[in-house]
């Protein structure tokens, strides 16, 4: 289990979860509240990174969302700022999966001078990959009506919960390459409960003026792409587009992935956190 903590801030009062020894590592979502059983994503650095799993505002028992302009991307970034100064951290990694990645790019972008490195993983650049047909957020794609359903459920207070995990399921099914995948996963500890304002905020506003192409060569850190060969919410010629802009970023596939290769192709991924250990050798 993970060590419950609230650390008080100028932005207020966090709250965050922490496992693990090594260097610090920074680990959050746009839009999940996390608990004391980790997350899918998370556990597998907590082997070789000192891991901060965090609540960002409106998550968990974080500060409540006063207005939505503290939803966007580059607020969260300015809270994460407080949390590692009031933890006295000089520098720390910061890693994120799907909307977390798009956070990591952000951080990169603002505040690449308190990172040690990016981990930025099956997520994009910008709102592009909403409009790619293998991305079920794209109107073409065969899921995308039946996705926009299952959102407005999990956005609707009144959803039953049993009602939310077999919504949740059905949503993660379309991001695994199997269903044995997806239910064997289901056996690993996690959280990430749906903040369904967040979500909401994502999915008609945030994500409307995404746009980090022109910013990310900037970009002067060690980063450490990796996408699923099949993911179905990013595809991943959009973590190869991360690559290509990042001067100074390796790119991992994972081959026998959908949206979740930490689950999907656990070793893989728990070789691949091990080497994101280590500076990057660029030629």
């Amino acid at each position: 289990m993970w060590e419950q903590k609230f650390i008080e801030t100028p932005r207020g009062t966090f709250e965050y979860f922490v496992k693990g020894s090594g260097q610090p590592l920074a680990i959050t979502h746009f839009y999940m509240a996390f608990n004391e059983k980790g997350n899918w994503f998370a556990n597998p650095f907590t082997e070789h990174y000192q891991v901060y799993l965090i609540n960002v505002r409106g998550a968990g028992n974080s500060p409540a969302i006063e207005m939505d302009d503290q939803m966007n991307l580059q607020e969260i970034i300015l809270d994460l700022e407080a949390i590692r100064e009031a933890l006295h951290i000089p520098k720390w990694a910061f890693a994120g999966h799907s909307t977390g990645g798009m956070l990591a790019l952000q951080y990169a972008v603002l505040k690449q001078q308190s990172l040690t490195k990016c981990i930025c993983g099956c997520s994009a650049a910008s709102k592009a990959y909403a409009s790619h047909p293998n991305s079920i957020y794209c109107a073409d794609n065969k899921n995308f009506n039946r996705i926009i359903e299952i959102m407005e459920s999990l956005n609707n207070p009144d959803t039953p919960q049993e009602k939310r995990k077999d919504l949740g399921f059905e949503w993660s099914m379309m991001s695994f390459t199997s269903e044995e995948k997806l239910k064997h996963a289901l056996t690993i500890p996690n959280s990430g409960r749906t903040v369904g304002r967040a979500l909401d905020y994502f999915r008609k506003v945030a994500v409307k003026s995404f746009d980090l192409r022109e910013e990310l060569p900037t970009v002067q850190i060690d980063t450490y792409v990796f996408g699923g060969m099949y993911d179905a919410q990013c595809p991943i010629e959009f973590s190869i587009e991360i690559a290509d802009l990042i001067p100074t970023s390796e790119l991992i596939i994972f081959d026998h992935s959908n949206h979740y290769p930490f689950v999907e192709e656990e070793k893989a991924f728990l070789d691949f956190v091990k080497e994101s250990t280590k500076p990057l050798k660029l030629v």
